[in-house]
């Protein structure tokens, strides 16, 4: 780790190989494209990088359906099932939900206490207690909040999800739980057809830019997170707001983005609450474009914790 800076630890999957069929829509090879960046860039060092393991199924259980669950391990969804998740089922997939779920698992507990930490995969929001969808298995999110607060902590969570598709199974979980408060700015003709009710939805028009975007989320957010007052806050960090993004509709540009990140971090440094970082969606072409967006959100995680430390010393 070079010089005296303190870690920002990070998981990764990545080591979990699932092979998609030819032509799926889903990146999967950002993740280990991502990490290599993160190490050739300097942004994280190699002893910052965890691998992620298989998360115990009592940690899943905490959230999902027990049948649910047992189906899904099993390889006994039924068609509509698989077709609505939107991935063929295999124990590799299997294998890799699990390692995002203790990748953001480990994340938060790191980000109690270093300030910020993340998981290099993970926002697994379309996830609810009884199915997946929308390439989630299961909510990470959701699972690290209940294995947290079984150990007395998380009493007030907030999500940050600026994902461009809704996190709607992250708002149905909490839809009944005021201590957890999700913040969804999203866009409005976007998947999910079906919107659920987050604490607070912003909804996007279709071609929103750079400009527009962030006076919307510097207008709701910070408030939102005083209102709040937060124990642990989640950034669900989804770069699909690009506007070469294939699944995104919105028009932000990379430097947006990055913008965007600043922003965020330091909203929720005004709280003193951590930070911890899951990857979202991104379905850029080329991928590589998806990859420097995701890179910039770490770049914006380290000087997040640089600020931090620098704040701690003086």
């Amino acid at each position: 780790m070079a010089g005296s800076r303190r870690p920002l630890f990070a998981w990764s999957s990545d080591h979990f190989p699932v092979r998609l069929p030819l032509g799926h829509p889903f990146p999967m090879a950002k993740y280990a494209a991502l990490r290599k960046r993160l190490l050739e860039d300097g942004v994280l060092g190699p002893d910052e990088i965890h691998h992620s393991e298989v998360a115990p199924l009592d940690w899943i259980l905490r959230v999902h359906d027990p049948d649910y669950v047992e189906r899904a391990v099993a390889g006994k969804l039924d068609e509509s099932e698989v077709r609505r998740l939107g991935f063929p089922w295999s124990s590799a997939m299997v294998d890799r939900a699990r390692a995002a779920v203790y990748g953001t698992v480990m994340a938060a507990a790191a980000a109690l206490e270093q300030g910020v930490a993340g998981n290099l995969a993970g926002g697994t929001h379309h996830a609810f207690r009884d199915h997946g969808e929308g390439y989630c298995m299961f909510n990470d999110l959701a699972v690290a909040i209940a294995v947290l607060r079984s150990e007395g902590a998380a009493k007030r969570p907030f999500i940050v999800d600026l994902d461009v598709h809704q996190g709607n199974g992250t708002a149905a979980l909490f839809a009944d739980d005021q201590s957890v408060f999700t913040f969804s700015a999203h866009g409005v003709g976007n998947y999910p057809a079906r919107k659920e009710q987050s604490t607070i939805d912003i909804e996007l028009p279709d071609g929103c830019e750079d400009a527009d975007y962030l006076d919307t989320i510097e207008r709701f957010l910070p408030s939102a997170l005083a209102e709040h007052r937060p124990d642990l806050v989640f950034y669900q960090a989804g770069v699909d707001a690009l506007a070469e993004d294939r699944l995104g509709r919105l028009s932000l540009t990379r430097d947006g983005l990055a913008r965007r990140d600043d922003l965020v971090f330091r909203a929720i440094e005004e709280t003193g609450a951590p930070v911890v970082v899951t990857l979202g969606g991104g379905y850029a072409q080329p991928l590589e474009a998806t990859v420097e967006a995701h890179v910039n959100v770490w770049r914006a995680a380290r000087r997040a914790r640089d600020r931090r430390q620098e704040r701690a010393a003086s």
